[in-house]
């Protein structure tokens, strides 16, 4: 479903944020993106998305190049940063049926995934009020069910959840576990390597700009945590 090649990004000045990353995320599959501040990760997840162009390499996504096919590879993907930015004087529901107008969703299917998103994540009675009253919690779960209602099939997410309570995370990882259920796939960023542990099927860590490792979760933890790895990492790394 993602496919980058040699993908690098360098930044007026010459410096490098990430360098020659290759990786590779099939249907069906929640991909772990782990690593330090500033090590690379936004970077390739904005590229990833289409939002921020690139040095080198290619990424495809559904078989689209994100470059030569945009509006191709946009269509089939849907991408949540760290800190989303809604149209704050929209309501809730204005904002949602916005972005289903975009993606073509049809009325009965947009009404049907707008309520059950907004009842799981207990918003539905919030979307009629504007979204500059909401909490930073309920903008996190308004983006993210903008992000569901989609069906997209390359879900990418930067810190999905920060700023969400312990339900709506249960919530959440739940509804991924569901899109590559349905032959999707998620690449996400996380601090929390619990979480990461526990719900991906593989593990990408990055360090520097460079992917250092890079499979199965079991394999990459092998007898120890993700925690222990990461921070063996950074002791190699000194």
């Amino acid at each position: 479903m993602l496919t980058i090649s040699h993908y690098t990004k360098t930044y007026p000045g010459g410096k490098t944020a990430v360098d020659d990353l290759t990786l590779h995320v099939p249907p069906g599959e929640i991909c772990g993106f782990i690593g330090r501040n500033g090590a690379g990760k936004t970077t390739t997840l904005r590229a990833v998305a289409g939002v921020m162009d690139f040095t080198q390499g290619t990424i495809c996504i559904g078989g689209h190049d994100v470059r030569r096919e945009p509006v191709a590879a946009k269509s089939i993907t849907a991408f949540l940063p760290d800190n989303p930015d809604l149209y704050e004087f929209m309501s809730g529901i204005q904002y949602l049926n916005l972005v289903a107008d975009l993606y073509a969703i049809p009325a009965r299917q947009r009404e049907e995934r707008i309520r059950r998103y907004g009842d799981s994540f207990s918003l539905t009675a919030d979307l009629g009020g504007a979204i500059a009253g909401y909490s930073h919690g309920m903008k996190q779960k308004l983006a993210l069910i903008s992000a569901l209602m989609r069906r997209p099939k390359l879900l990418i997410l930067d810190e999905p959840f920060v700023g969400l309570d312990p339900e709506a995370s249960h919530l959440l990882k739940g509804y991924l576990q569901e899109l590559c259920g349905e032959g999707g796939a998620v690449f996400f960023s996380t601090h929390v390597l619990e979480v990461a542990e526990k719900l991906c099927h593989t593990i990408a860590i990055i360090q520097d700009g460079r992917l250092v490792r890079h499979g199965p979760t079991d394999q990459v933890v092998g007898d120890s945590s993700l925690e222990q790895v990461f921070l063996g990492l950074g002791e190699e790394r000194k």
